[in-house]
């Protein structure tokens, strides 16, 4: 007998998505406006918080492997962007990171210029790596029981398990209708009696996350390492509905959550009932990251070989400020990094939450720019009658700087770098060329006014040209999403 079909609707901020599907279908991202050009003359600072979360890629994969185009706001291209490693040198002047800055032509339109920053997080040696105090949060509630939920969950932290050193520990906390510990911490040359806790979770009952995110939590604090690496790993769906469920309730309770030292990695997992907004908010909210684990081997991308990326934080509050020098440039635009903005008061405010930076991550930034000089009309605000604006000689472009926080400290320190014309090549590195592919590729899924000239041929143009060793495959298998991408919108 076929199954009945019904009609259902993804909601997406203030955006709904109809479409016929056999199953009711509640998937929630949260809206995404692109960021505009702005005038380096009346606006020259542009702020912003750093993003290593990769969920949004993993996630724009399941749905293009089952040959449907991504919801638009599921699509963040910073995240997008940081899921690939690039080749940037390591840090050497004692900070946690590498600043690395390069110009070029901006592939989609001739007459703009692209401007990389990227920053590449000290690679450390597994045996310097404090020990690890990690409760496991798992959602074991009835929303879990498909095979791409509670089944592949357990699959992927047997991988982090069987990864985990002597002198590590883990607890395991389950919800559903309501919060259990189902492993006490428990040393990590106990693998077997970890895995056989993670093997007889079963699925069933409604979803108490706020239980068990305080349950988790207190324990973590209860197994403190004082020096260590202390972290709550949550894994679900996100579809809380009951207790502290709301995304404004589940954000305060994180903040709140994190004031004891303890940092929250995010793992996202099925579809059809996923709230990528939540998890989003949750891991922002904690000093986490966030991933989207579509297939058993992003499981071992993530818990093999970026485990102690994953884990593990070099730099917490990390925050990105620019000076655009309007003698060079007309105006700007931040590709991605939408939902990651800072009021330009906020770089010097040590209060300010921002993003953490883990173990041998990179995060990688691209501006758009509209050089000085040319005719282009980038708005049409009026000019300011009580102020004028003095523009300084430089041969600077912009100016970068960055503020960051060790781990365990509460004071940021400044990092200043500048880019100028020298820094223009005219044969762009790999790291360039690759980065500005995936962007082209996430602008066309967003369907971005600000495509111009872009298509899916020049994306797998510049991803050809710039994939290098690409040992792992991945950047191979970006090109056949982007394949993919294109036959469907044919």
């Amino acid at each position: 007998m076929r199954a009945k079909c019904e009609q259902s609707s993804v909601s997406l901020g203030a955006i709904s998505y109809d479409y016929v599907d056999v199953v009711h279908n509640t998937e929630a991202y949260d809206k995404i406006n692109d960021n505009v050009f702005k005038e380096a003359l009346t606006n020259p600072l542009s702020t912003f918080s750093a993003d290593v979360d990769k969920a949004s890629y993993s996630n724009v994969r399941r749905f293009l492997n089952q040959n449907q185009m991504p919801y638009k706001d599921a699509v963040r291209i910073e995240e997008m962007i940081n899921y690939f490693e690039y080749n940037y040198p390591q840090p050497t002047n004692g900070d946690p990171f590498s600043i690395n800055m390069e110009i070029g032509k901006c592939p989609w339109n001739e007459k703009h210029d692209i401007v990389m920053v990227g920053l590449q997080g000290e690679n450390i040696a597994v045996t310097k790596i404090p020990s690890s105090n990690l409760v496991f949060l798992l959602d074991v509630s009835g929303s879990m029981s498909d095979q791409n939920k509670l089944p592949l969950l357990k699959q992927a932290f047997k991988i982090l398990v069987n990864n985990l050193r002597n002198e590590d520990k883990v607890a395991i906390v389950v919800y559903a209708g309501a919060a259990g510990c189902v492993l006490e911490s428990t040393p990590g040359n106990q693998k077997e009696k970890i895995n056989a806790s993670l093997e007889i979770l079963q699925s069933g009952g409604s979803t108490a996350g706020g239980a068990g995110i305080n349950l988790a939590y207190k324990i973590a604090k209860e197994n403190y390492i004082v020096g260590g690496n202390n972290r709550v790993i949550l894994a679900t769906d996100g579809d809380f509905n009951i207790g502290a469920s709301s995304d404004a309730e589940m954000t305060r309770l994180i903040e709140e959550k994190r004031k004891d030292g303890v940092f929250i990695s995010i793992l996202g997992f099925g579809m059809g009932n996923y709230k990528d907004s939540k998890m989003e908010k949750i891991a922002d909210a904690g000093n986490g990251n966030y991933y989207y684990i579509d297939n058993i081997m992003e499981a071992k991308k993530v818990f093999g070989k970026e485990l102690w990326g994953t884990l593990y934080t070099i730099a917490k509050d990390v925050k990105i400020q620019v000076e655009f020098n309007p003698s060079k440039v007309k105006a700007y635009r931040l590709i991605g990094y939408e939902n990651r903005l800072l009021n330009k008061e906020d770089f010097n405010d040590d209060t300010k939450d921002a993003g953490e930076i883990g173990c041998g991550h990179t995060v990688t930034a691209l501006y758009e720019i509209i050089p000085a000089g040319s005719d282009e009309q980038v708005n049409n605000t009026d000019l300011l009658e009580y102020q004028q604006t003095k523009v300084v000689n430089s041969s600077d472009i912009m100016t970068v700087k960055l503020r960051y926080k060790k781990p365990d400290e509460d004071i940021s320190k400044l990092i200043v770098h500048k880019i100028k014309e020298s820094n223009r090549k005219s044969d762009n590195s790999n790291n360039f060329t690759f980065a500005c592919a995936v962007a082209e590729f996430g602008m066309l899924l967003r369907e971005s006014e600000f495509k111009a000239n872009s298509s899916y041929s020049a994306v797998l143009a510049l991803a050809s040209n710039s994939k290098g060793d690409d040992k792992e495959g991945y950047r191979s298998e970006f090109m056949k999403l982007v394949e993919t991408a294109d036959l469907l919108k044919k």
